[in-house]
């Protein structure tokens, strides 16, 4: 979770890592207990839900949860952006090539 995300400003990062660290402190503490997540929230004044995701991007980032990882996500978004920007550039020159293909064979058939 080193990387903030554009739109995601509502919570800073180093309280996103120290919320993840108290939560697992207390998980290896009881591992019995099962409401650490929504105590932690409460003290922290944060939303249960929104610990709980962090606490599993975490773990998927850590590699003790499959899915994709912080990086890799990035990775995806950017690769995403890019491949639109590539297909419209090619729309724009495929039809490019048809207009000035078709006026083309209108002066050769002059």
């Amino acid at each position: 979770m080193d990387k903030k995300q554009a739109g995601q400003t509502r919570y800073p990062v180093e309280m996103k890592e120290r919320s993840v660290r108290m939560v697992r402190d207390l998980q290896q503490a009881d591992p019995n207990d099962k409401n650490v997540i929504s105590r932690v929230a409460r003290q922290l004044g944060v939303g249960t839900e929104s610990l709980r995701t962090w606490v599993k991007q975490a773990d998927v980032d850590d590699g003790k949860r499959p899915g994709l990882t912080t990086a890799e996500h990035g990775e995806l978004v950017t690769l995403r952006k890019e491949n639109r920007e590539l297909r419209r550039a090619n729309d724009i020159l495929q039809a490019a090539a048809s207009f000035f293909g078709a006026e083309l064979d209108r002066r050769s058939r002059k």
